[in-house]
């Protein structure tokens, strides 16, 4: 495969296999994206099958923003989503694995990673400036995930939800 074919196909997955690119908020449209496949992944295998493919995008994203970002002027672009993706999957399954898979947990998972994503309280914050940037752009929102799926199974027992 030649190498530009290779580079369009890394920024592709980069772009969270194009939702990056769609108008407007990137990782709203990122982790919006993740969620059907999240859905399917869970529906054909099961809760364990998702948080597997968690840490496969989380390498993938890692790999393709190690081959993207020397080339761009910024370490963290907008359109890059990868990183949304394996955040948002890790809240979900998290969540899933204590409510299982219902329409209430995906609006979870999103909302409460998008809280964590957006406002990135301690540490998240720090995690974007730590390492080199293909793994500080996916390690805050790999966080997130851990967070935001945390609260989440905290709030909706609490609010006896699920």
């Amino acid at each position: 495969m030649p190498s530009t074919i290779r580079f369009t196909a890394a920024r592709f997955v980069a772009a969270g296999f194009g939702s990056g690119r769609l108008p407007g908020a990137p990782g709203t449209w990122g982790s919006m994206a993740s969620l059907p496949p999240a859905w399917l992944l869970i529906e054909y295998a099961g809760i364990q099958g998702l948080a597997i493919a968690s840490l496969v995008i989380l390498a993938l994203g890692c790999f393709v923003s190690a081959l993207v970002l020397p080339t761009l002027e910024s370490d963290d672009p907008g359109w890059i989503v990868i990183d949304e993706w394996a955040g948002q999957w890790v809240a979900l399954a998290i969540i899933a694995g204590f409510y299982g898979l219902s329409l209430a947990a995906l609006l979870a998972a999103f909302l409460a990673f998008r809280f964590f994503d957006i406002f990135k309280p301690f540490p998240i914050r720090q995690l974007e400036h730590m390492g080199p940037p293909w793994w500080a752009i996916m390690a805050d929102d790999l966080l997130a995930g851990v967070m935001g799926g945390a609260v989440a199974v905290i709030a909706m027992y609490t609010a006896g939800i699920a």
